[in-house]
């Protein structure tokens, strides 16, 4: 299989991991129906990547101390709270446990997935039979049969749309969007770069959404949209901070596995890799002032580019 087929990749992975290693899959939402009827409808709080406030109580505010400095605050101690006479002999026999006070910020859960309902506008339009495509069975490999030349396509109305639809988790939504992705930017030469800016937003809302599996599948889109047509890359310099926090937070999420063989560069879910070569692919084809912008939003980046 093609190294540089995604939506493929992403197929025979997974069905080596379900059908082969016994693995479990991945379990439909209950307003996913089947796929003759159309997708429930989503209640309108439900918003992909949708940031939760931590609500704190004032117990666990940090409070300003006459050191000049804040503090969390530490339960009060009463008089049992302290070791007694005799204690001691229990503490050794493991009798008597004192529990430890803990004054900790409270945990900002950054890695934390977050909500991705199944309300994209791509699964809309897929099931109300707007998209000029279908699925082809025919052959060993799966891939898109488009009703229409995909040159004459109108790239400023699709392009978005298949994007949007890259944060769906369940197939045949994922697959028909990250192909048809693939094969837009395949045949798009002269078209994409004026739909640059109408691809922020989608692939943001795949980021925010924190799931390594749809962050894995938009930087693999990213770098092929880098490089699929000149000047995209400078084009996308100024979108860094509505791209690159997400790829601070994940730079270094490298598993350590000591002397034992990581297969997850080969399956493309070792997130630090990708958002390594990503911000080097930036850095490349975005121009002089690549690096300092994204240096600016990931300071641990380092340039890939002799001087």
């Amino acid at each position: 299989m093609a190294s540089d087929d995604i939506a493929g990749s992403l197929f025979a992975f997974e069905y080596a991991d379900i059908k082969l290693n016994g693995k479990p899959g991945l379990k439909k939402t209950k307003y996913s129906l089947t796929p003759f009827d159309r997708t429930l409808p989503v209640p309108y709080h439900r918003r992909a990547g949708r940031h939760e406030p931590i609500l704190l109580t004032e117990k666990e505010l940090p409070y300003w101390a006459a050191t000049g400095e804040y503090r969390h605050r530490i339960p009060r101690k009463y008089p049992c709270d302290f070791t007694r006479k005799g204690d001691g002999e229990k503490l050794r026999r493991g009798e008597l446990t004192k529990p430890v006070p803990k004054a900790e910020p409270p945990c900002a859960m950054a890695f934390r997935k977050r909500d991705n309902p199944p309300n994209s506008l791509f699964r809309k339009l897929y099931e109300r039979g707007d998209l000029p495509i279908q699925v082809d069975h025919s052959t060993a490999k799966i891939a898109l049969l488009w009703k229409t030349d995909v040159k004459k396509l109108d790239y400023h109305h699709y392009l978005p749309i298949f994007f949007e639809g890259i944060r769906e988790k369940e197939d045949p939504y994922r697959f028909i969007a990250v192909k048809g992705s693939e094969d837009l930017l395949k045949t798009g030469q002269g078209k994409i770069l004026a739909c640059v800016p109408q691809l922020i937003i989608p692939i943001k809302t795949a980021l925010n959404t924190r799931d390594p599996g749809v962050i894995t599948i938009a930087l693999q889109l990213l770098c092929k949209l880098v490089v699929s047509e000149e000047l995209i890359g400078q084009s996308l310099v100024p979108y860094y901070r509505q791209l690159l926090p997400i790829l601070n937070i994940f730079k270094n999420n490298v598993r350590n596995l000591g002397g034992h063989i990581d297969y997850g560069q080969q399956k493309k879910n070792c997130m630090g890799e990708l958002v390594e070569k990503t911000l080097e692919l930036f850095e490349t084809h975005g121009g002089e002032d690549a690096f300092i912008n994204i240096k600016y939003m990931v300071p641990t980046y380092e340039s890939c580019v002799m001087g």
